[in-house]
């Protein structure tokens, strides 16, 4: 009996627990609907997210174009984050590696002291550095070669100092720059129209360029239009802003000198490098600054020297030096360039040309030491050597060592050399081509999420890890240029950037870049805070982006999502408005992206230095 009492009790409460799950199923499936329906306020973000990957639109909330205006970042439903106070005006065009009151600790001889010197980690701004009152978006290029806003670049000492020399003009709230140069008063165009003459600049055979001792970057500025792209630089130093006015102007440039340590830029770099008045003592410490610009010079490169000795019958008395002293210098010059296996092409008046030979078969004069070849790249903060850097070893008199380039614009997409050799561990052809389609897919995804990407609106660009150049190559047009990074810590691939026609520099994010503030547009990261998160402080990296990128400028960061987490959380402090977005191919993916605007603002008098970790 009792068995029967059971079994009929079981019975009983079975309808009872089947009807119970059933109307639980029913409730969650309600719930879900309105949810999906856009009445459940937690899924709004995910549907929106989930709208722009397949329908492609532009990210909603973010707004790319120029408003001038401050914008709420951090929503009251998100978790507060740290929040970085502006900086104190005086920093306005702070430089953490090129501070005056620093550089003025270290040896004048050699340059020395215009070199980089970073801030210890102490001393490190934990702050957002301030635009000046009434900063504007710089003009669209190719308006902006010729025209940069006084408010921008507040500095008006080279209107002066070089008014007969036609640097620079101010005219009521904007700065002219006419095209010309110390040494091309009648401005850059003629003056490469006469370079143009010996060297074939017209037919893509010349693609990269080297000014050193740039000014306000004239040179660069009108290479672009015959399709050079010239990497300028000059020192942070009396001649004010140099640097800070060719980035304005839409022109390549970084703050950098001739001194001790060694350019960060690899070996067999440029097609082409010049000297106009750039002060460069190109004779002394035995010839080491030119056998410096013979190790970054690509065979068959040329070297324009416009300046002292050149043309010294004409200007000793200008220079205020007598023929004697000027007449040994160019001899000495001459002998130099004779031993690092260059031929002197052209000499006309201001102007001379060499020619840097394919290989090492054909030096008519012995070389100087042969520096290490297995270090020729080797160069972040590598003391420069009296030595020659040798050319790879060829088989024949007429065989390029290194390997022989396409004409541009074909050698953007060619296998470079250095792949096609082995000589990048890892990389095949066919590994090349695959990196080439998978940059085609990403840069499309992107001008799918902002649609001024490949506009004049985002005129200097970074890649702060640019791996072989897949990224800039797809971007490759007259409106933009991009200066492609390749970390000290990451696989040295420079050299193919290079051999694609596009220009790069080596650099350690933590430290501070070579450049002045709000100097880029447009800002890409792919994967570099993984390859930083256990190298240094990522608020130190996103705070030296925020310093280097222009109010209204945007920032694309790729990386896997964990990673990007911990970005964000920075980021909620920063005055970006940020979103986190799918990778391209869906959800399943565990790269993500982080899309960002910095939103306008400039800095006042009330301004207080943030020091707070």
């Amino acid at each position: 009996m009792g068995s029967k009492t059971n079994a009929s009790g079981y019975r009983a409460r079975r309808p009872l627990s089947i009807f119970a799950v059933l109307g639980l199923c029913c409730f969650f499936y309600l719930l879900g609907a309105w949810q999906r329906s856009g009445s459940g306020k937690a899924d709004k973000l995910a549907l929106k997210v989930n709208n722009l990957m397949t329908g492609c639109t532009v990210l909603p909330n973010l707004s790319f174009e120029s408003h001038h205006s401050d914008v709420e970042i951090v929503r009251p439903d998100v978790l507060k984050a740290k929040a970085f106070k502006p900086c104190d005006m005086k920093y306005t065009d702070y430089t953490p590696c090129q501070e005056q009151d620093q550089a003025m600790k270290f040896p004048r001889e050699n340059m020395i002291y215009r070199e980089r010197h970073c801030p210890a980690e102490k001393e490190k701004l934990h702050c957002l550095i301030p635009a000046p009152e009434g900063y504007t978006t710089p003009f669209p290029w190719p308006k902006s070669r010729d025209y940069a806003y006084y408010a921008n670049v507040p500095y008006k000492s080279l209107t002066v100092e070089k008014a007969v020399q036609n640097w620079v003009q101010f005219q009521g709230n904007v700065f002219k720059f006419p095209g010309g140069g110390t040494m091309f008063p009648q401005g850059a165009d003629a003056y490469i129209d006469e370079l143009a003459s010996v060297i074939p600049i017209a037919d893509g055979s010349v693609r990269t360029a080297l000014d050193t001792g740039c000014g306000v970057a004239s040179w660069g500025a009108y290479l672009l239009k015959r399709n050079v792209l010239a990497m300028s630089f000059a020192p942070k130093d009396n001649h004010e802003a140099q640097v800070q006015f060719a980035l304005e102007r839409g022109v390549p440039a970084v703050i950098g000198v001739l001194g001790t340590i060694r350019l960060p830029y690899p070996s067999r770099a440029f097609d082409m490098a010049q000297c106009s008045r750039c002060l460069i003592p190109w004779t002394s410490n035995e010839g080491m600054y030119l056998m410096e610009v013979d190790r970054v010079l690509r065979p068959g490169g040329y070297w324009i020297l416009s300046g002292p000795p050149i043309n010294w019958k004409t200007y000793y008395q200008t220079w205020k030096r007598s023929k004697e002293d000027l007449k040994a210098e160019q001899t000495k010059l001459e002998e130099l360039a004779e031993s690092l296996c260059w031929e002197k092409k052209y000499e006309k008046g201001d102007i001379a040309i060499w020619r840097k030979k394919i290989n090492d078969k054909s030096c008519k004069r012995k070389s100087p030491n042969s520096c290490d070849l297995d270090n020729a790249d080797d160069v972040w903060y590598q003391k420069m050597e009296v030595c020659k850097t040798p050319l790879p070893e060829v088989t024949s008199k007429t065989e390029v060592a290194g390997g022989e380039l396409q004409k541009f614009p074909a050698r953007l997409f060619a296998v470079p050399p250095r792949i096609a050799q082995g000589i990048i561990p890892g990389v095949t052809a066919e590994s090349y081509q695959e990196d080439n389609k998978l940059w085609k897919k990403h840069v499309n995804a992107y001008k799918r999420m902002n649609k001024l990407i490949g506009t004049t609106r985002y005129r200097n660009v970074m890649d702060m890890n640019a791996g072989l150049g897949g990224f800039a190559a797809v971007l490759e047009s007259q409106k933009s240029w991009v200066m492609n990074v390749v970390p000290t810590i990451a696989e040295n691939t420079l050299g193919v950037v290079y051999e694609r026609g596009l220009i790069g520099i080596y650099h350690d994010w933590c430290e501070g870049f070579s450049t002045y503030p709000r100097t880029y547009d447009l800002i890409h990261a792919n994967g570099l805070f993984s390859l930083y998160q256990d190298k240094c402080n990522l608020e130190d990296i996103l705070l030296e982006m925020d310093r280097i990128l222009r109010p209204e400028g945007a920032i694309i960061i790729r990386d896997e999502v964990d990673v990007l987490n911990k970005v964000k959380k920075i980021v909620r402090g920063m005055r970006w408005e940020a979103k986190l977005v799918d990778h391209e191919d869906g959800p399943l993916v565990p790269e993500k992206i982080l899309v960002a605007v910095k939103v306008y603002w400039v800095g006042t008098s009330k301004n207080k230095t943030s020091t707070e970790e």
